[in-house]
């Protein structure tokens, strides 16, 4: 068998893999659907209080079924964070074929890190950033200037840069993971440091709403998260990477 047609089949094993993780994952999302879209109005009711009730705003609707439709992305939302410990599983799981033994057990470690992780970046954005972003709107308001505040938009936009915080938190665990495995040298990273200051900028800039803040609100915290991961990797400096060994 020629080395062309191996790698072909490997090729479709590995899509294989990523198809059954995905179908994994998209199973364990659907079984938590139902439980969360029953929970989702006082999830919804909870998330009213603390973007608006506490500034004195009053959010608006605009159409009949704006409502039941932010439930049902409330729903989704609340089903991927119940669901997270089981989709990082799939995840990790799908990446473990590639990985040595030892590399094996330490990856099945994080699963329970990253879940934490995860949901630290959620909290961090609706507790503190969301807060900001809300005051920093109203403050253009005067006497002849009020806000009109649609409640699709706002908690759309709360879920949303929830889910990316939830994601960017993951930046110290891939630090820690990539120099431990060997995969990458400390000092190649810590080199492009530069680099992965602008390209956190520009990551951000495709994710975050059209504003200065919320850009730097975002690119910030998880450049200091790259930081703290390589400040917790130190003991790693003297791994080389796999392709010098």
């Amino acid at each position: 068998m020629s080395s062309e047609t191996e790698n072909d089949q490997s090729f479709i094993q590995h899509l294989e893999a990523l198809r059954t993780a995905l179908i994994r994952c998209l199973i364990c999302i659907g079984i938590a659907l139902p439980v969360c879209f029953f929970i989702a109005p006082k999830i919804l009711d909870f998330f009213i209080v603390k973007l608006a009730v506490n500034l004195n705003v009053t959010l608006s609707y605009f159409s009949p079924m704006e409502v039941f439709l932010l439930q049902i992305k409330i729903a989704l939302f609340a089903s991927l964070v119940v669901s997270f410990p089981l989709i990082a599983k799939n995840i990790w799981d799908f990446i473990l074929p590639a990985l040595h033994v030892k590399e094996r057990k330490f990856i099945k470690s994080v699963v329970l890190t990253s879940t934490l992780l995860f949901c630290a970046g959620a909290a961090f954005c609706f507790f503190i950033i969301m807060p900001l972003l809300m005051g920093f709107g109203l403050s253009f308001q005067s006497e002849h200037l009020q806000a009109v505040l649609g409640v699709s938009t706002v908690v759309t936009l709360a879920l949303r840069l929830s889910f990316v915080f939830g994601l960017g938190f993951q930046t110290p665990l891939i630090t820690y993971a990539l120099l431990k495995s060997g995969l990458v040298s400390y000092e190649s990273l810590a080199s492009k440091r530069s680099y992965i200051f602008v390209g956190t900028f520009i990551a951000s800039v495709l994710v975050t709403p059209p504003d200065v803040l919320s850009l730097i609100l975002l690119a910030l915290p998880i450049y200091i998260l790259f930081e703290v991961g390589l400040l917790f990797s130190r003991p790693f400096k003297s791994v080389k990477p796999k392709e010098e060994e």
